[in-house]
């Protein structure tokens, strides 16, 4: 028998979608994640963070880039959104 599928009202998406199956990060702001934003949401960002961390040519090795990406998926779900780089051209 199929598992019912876990609900959330997603932050990004702004609708009752299904959640993610775990907390994403061992973070305060995976909980927070996990709590409110939705499977679908979930993948648009991981999208949207591949192309941060090409623009931005972030080493994730470092702190400073664990940092700065932690703060854009924090403005991408709960803030006022996020600024794409100055020099970035969508393909």
């Amino acid at each position: 028998m199929a598992e019912a599928k876990r609900m959330v009202h997603c932050v990004k998406l702004g609708k009752e979608l299904e959640g993610l199956s775990e907390v994403p990060f061992n973070h305060p702001v995976g909980q927070r994640i996990y709590e409110s934003v939705s499977k679908e949401a979930w993948r648009m960002w991981v999208e949207h963070q591949k192309m941060i961390m090409n623009e931005y040519r972030l080493n994730l090795g470092t702190r400073e880039a664990q940092e700065f990406l932690l703060k854009q998926m924090e403005a991408y779900f709960f803030g006022e959104g996020v600024n794409l780089p100055p020099d970035y051209k969508p393909e």
